[in-house]
């Protein structure tokens, strides 16, 4: 069986969105699976280059993606419902955040470019420049912070 996806489901509200819109909303970056780090005090959180142990470092996907809360339990599940809670701790690309903020995809977005790679052709994925997380002990992931904003 086959869902069809609605023309421009991507301008409609994140709550109205079927489960499989949902996820075809991914633009495939990889951004989200960096590891952060949050200021307690400020509430500011950073991006380092060390990404979780299930990032695909050449697809920029979970490599276990239906099951990878047995082996992360942290990662955020991204829903409509938590986004209030959790889409700060996206990155300001990220279309769940952007649709969230009521703001428009990026121009280089796949679902607008037709092309799955789109993503990876703008420079905007994390393709080829991460570190796994299993090779940098988590006391040192502050000397892998990613100055620029992502």
């Amino acid at each position: 069986m086959t869902t069809r996806l609605r023309k421009n489901f991507w301008t409609l509200p994140l709550d109205s969105l079927t489960p499989t819109e949902w996820e075809a909303l991914c633009d495939g970056c990889g951004k989200c699976c960096l590891n952060k780090l949050e200021d307690d005090e400020t509430g500011e959180v950073v991006f380092t280059s060390v990404a979780c142990r299930l990032l695909d470092n050449q697809t920029c996907r979970c490599a276990q993606y239906d099951i990878r809360l047995q082996f992360v339990p942290e990662c955020i599940v991204l829903r409509p419902d938590n986004m209030d809670k959790v889409g700060y701790f996206m990155p300001r690309t990220c279309a769940y955040r952007l649709r969230h903020e009521g703001k428009p995809l990026p121009d280089w977005h796949p679902l607008l470019t037709g092309t799955p790679d789109s993503t990876h052709e703008a420079g905007q994925s994390v393709r080829g420049w991460t570190v796994p997380e299993f090779e940098v002990p988590e006391e040192d992931w502050e000397d892998y912070v990613i100055e620029e904003e992502l």
